[in-house]
């Protein structure tokens, strides 16, 4: 595996990482939303991200084509969640309903900070890997300049 590959995959683990912190942030920071400025309530999101798979050879070739890395994470898509409101009751809150019930954005703060800390633990395990193989060469590169 070529050095440049394992910085790419440490680059491209950090930045999913950052995407799901931002996301889990946008979501902790709008639980409490009864609506956004457009009028509509804020509906959860979820980051869904894979790792770049090249089984052969020309899988390979096509994933360096596409200027991807094998091996290398990469967000697929950032989907709504499918979850009901959460139904408070306030009679006296503007947006509440006919029968005194508000509608908040259904958001798990147990799931959103766990989220948290995972992406920050493995945020810095990426962290530690492209510091290690910048160590490696810069090793390599003073191996072939001493004598």
């Amino acid at each position: 595996m070529a050095i440049n590959s394992i910085f790419g995959i440490s680059a491209s683990g950090m930045s999913v990482e950052m995407t799901r912190v931002d996301v889990a942030t946008r979501n902790i920071a709008n639980s409490h939303a009864t609506r956004g400025v457009d009028g509509k309530s804020y509906v959860p999101l979820k980051v869904v991200s894979t790792a770049i798979a090249a089984q052969n050879f020309q899988s390979q070739l096509a994933a360096f084509a596409n200027g991807e890395i094998p091996g290398a994470a990469k967000i697929q898509e950032i989907v709504e969640l499918n979850v009901a409101p959460r139904m408070v009751h306030e009679p006296g809150h503007p947006d509440a309903d006919a029968q005194g019930n508000v509608a908040y954005p259904n958001v798990d703060l147990l799931t959103e900070m766990l989220t948290l800390t995972e992406a920050s633990r493995v945020y810095e395990a990426n962290v530690q890997a492209f510091n290690a193989a910048k160590s490696m060469a810069m090793r390599t590169l003073d191996i072939g300049g001493h004598k």
